[in-house]
């Protein structure tokens, strides 16, 4: 598989992740799920969302990939901070609008470098089988997936 070096994730290999990432969840009969994928300013570059997916999915997709990118750090590790100091993701909730969603599911996307340029946000599932898909469209296009 060929690896990818770029600075910001191209629409093209947002959109494959997207796909990617649901294609993981059929194959794994999972809940239907929706899937957010962002560039590293937070802008949306890809969302796709299956039939019978609820109306928050959208928010809570992109909200998961949010705020890895506005810690630098994933979902997984966003839920071990909230275990130890809640009142510091409460604050964070409160500077974000709320935007932030703090539980797994959210996922850095890093270049060959190791240089973040993106976060794929999956909710539809549990979030733990969220983040799996997410790595897993991260993966499927030659780019390293960072949930932690």
């Amino acid at each position: 598989m060929k690896t990818i070096s770029l600075e910001s994730i191209s629409l093209e290999a947002a959109a494959e992740i997207a796909r990617q990432a649901l294609a993981h969840a059929r194959s794994q009969n999972m809940a239907p799920v929706a899937v957010a994928v962002l560039d590293p300013r937070g802008t949306l570059k890809a969302f796709l969302a299956e039939d019978g997916t609820s109306l928050l999915r959208f928010n809570i997709a992109f909200g998961k990939a949010w705020g890895s990118l506005g810690m630098g750090f994933g979902g997984r590790k966003l839920t071990e901070r909230n275990a130890k100091t809640p009142e510091f993701i409460n604050a964070l909730q409160a500077m974000s609008e709320g935007k932030m969603v703090p539980v797994p599911g959210g996922v850095l996307i890093r270049n060959a470098q190791g240089a973040i340029v993106g976060a794929v946000g999956v909710s539809g599932e549990t979030s733990e089988n969220d983040e799996l898909c997410s790595m897993h469209g991260v993966q499927a296009v030659g780019l390293a997936a960072d949930a932690q």
